[in-house]
């Protein structure tokens, strides 16, 4: 049986994980551009999944729809494709792939136009390397303990955190010059995501620094941090084992009624707190921000527009435009029009080069540029 997988840019890293796992159950993935018998396999976000629906609908090979967007909107898509895989598909995709090689009732956690069982499982990072020969970033980290109103993470991967050992993460940096991590907040390594402890974090850069010739980056994209995360112990740790120069913090918003609104569970003061933990250390600050979010108002918008001005000054902003992601609480929610001093705040930004993102295009958020 040959098993294909659809190469899809913004999916990369879903591609690297789920390479290596089928690798060790022993089925070989070959990458193609379009649906090739006998299976091809999709990992869909709810951003560009929808370019691809056609295309799945139309394939003359048996098809597999997996990722996000899968996971939050797999009712919808058994009429797109044959099966869906809901959740984690470390363990799911392999155990697919072997019902259909060898006609087995289909495992838990697929669903089909006809049948669909919960998964059975959660995965455990340690015996899934988050790579093989195709290479992908380290996942420290999975799961997520707030419930941001905007965000799948804590629906698709739970709220109670899971985090890959030392000796697994250290084994997967041998492969890198620079390492670079995936996590949902980078500094909770080792925590339960709620309560700051830097005693695991800084086991593991001890670690990594033994390695010869590797250069570490820690709090940079895909791995920002949440500002309450950004103390002066913290910076401290990355100032001595890192070598990035720039720490991106995850702000999200400049009014404190916004951030209560969307459950981001951290104050404007924390993020101030953050900003100057990095510039007293001489590292510059890059601040994640979204704007347009349903409910927001106009006063709202000018606070998110005051913090960019004012971080601009001392480092980056990188701007989203509100996006309804499926299986979130804003799911049916649309981005509100954005007031003409947020458009030409963020436009002066960016045209002087101190702001980056898609601020005013969701669709190519996966796609655009921020300093390292």
């Amino acid at each position: 049986m040959r098993i294909c997988w659809r190469t899809i840019p913004s999916q990369r890293n879903s591609m690297a994980c789920l390479h290596v796992a089928c690798e060790r159950a022993g089925y070989h993935l070959n990458f193609v551009t379009r649906p090739e018998e006998d299976v091809t396999l999709y990992s869909l976000n709810s951003i560009t999944g929808h370019l691809y629906i056609e295309e799945i609908q139309n394939a003359d090979a048996i098809t597999i729809i997996g990722g996000p967007h899968a996971s939050a909107r797999w009712k919808d898509l058994v009429s797109v494709a044959d099966y869906v895989v809901v959740g984690e598909g470390e363990y799911t995709v392999p155990r697919l792939l072997e019902s259909i090689e060898k006609n087995m009732p289909l495992p838990p956690g697929v669903a089909t136009s006809s049948s669909y069982k919960p998964v059975d499982h959660t995965v455990y990072l340690d015996g899934n390397p988050s790579f093989g020969e195709y290479k992908g970033y380290i996942e420290i980290s999975r799961g997520c303990p707030y419930g941001c109103t905007y965000c799948q993470t804590p629906r698709i991967f739970g709220r109670c955190m899971r985090h890959r050992s030392i000796s697994s993460i250290v084994n997967l940096a041998k492969s890198f010059r620079d390492i670079r991590f995936l996590s949902p907040n980078a500094l909770a390594y080792g925590t339960d995501g709620i309560h700051p402890d830097i005693r695991h974090i800084s086991s593991l850069l001890k670690e990594l620094a033994k390695l010869p010739e590797k250069k570490i980056f820690l709090g940079t994209f895909p791995g920002e941090i949440r500002p309450e995360f950004v103390t002066e112990d913290a910076i401290a740790l990355i100032s001595r084992y890192c070598s990035n120069t720039k720490v991106h913090i995850g702000a999200q918003s400049g009014a404190d009624s916004t951030l209560k609104k969307i459950h981001r569970g951290h104050s404007l003061t924390k993020v101030w707190d953050a900003i100057y933990a990095c510039t007293d250390a001489g590292l510059t600050p890059i601040v994640d921000i979204i704007v347009g979010f349903p409910d927001e108002t106009d006063e709202e918008l000018l606070e998110t527009v005051s913090l960019c001005h004012e971080v601009s000054k001392i480092g980056y902003v990188h701007a989203h435009r509100f996006f309804p992601l499926p299986g979130t609480p804003l799911e049916r929610g649309t981005s509100r029009d954005l007031i003409p001093e947020v458009v030409s705040t963020l436009g002066s930004l960016a045209l002087s080069g101190r702001l980056t993102g898609s601020w005013n295009n969701p669709e190519i958020r996966f796609f655009s540029k921020i300093p390292k």
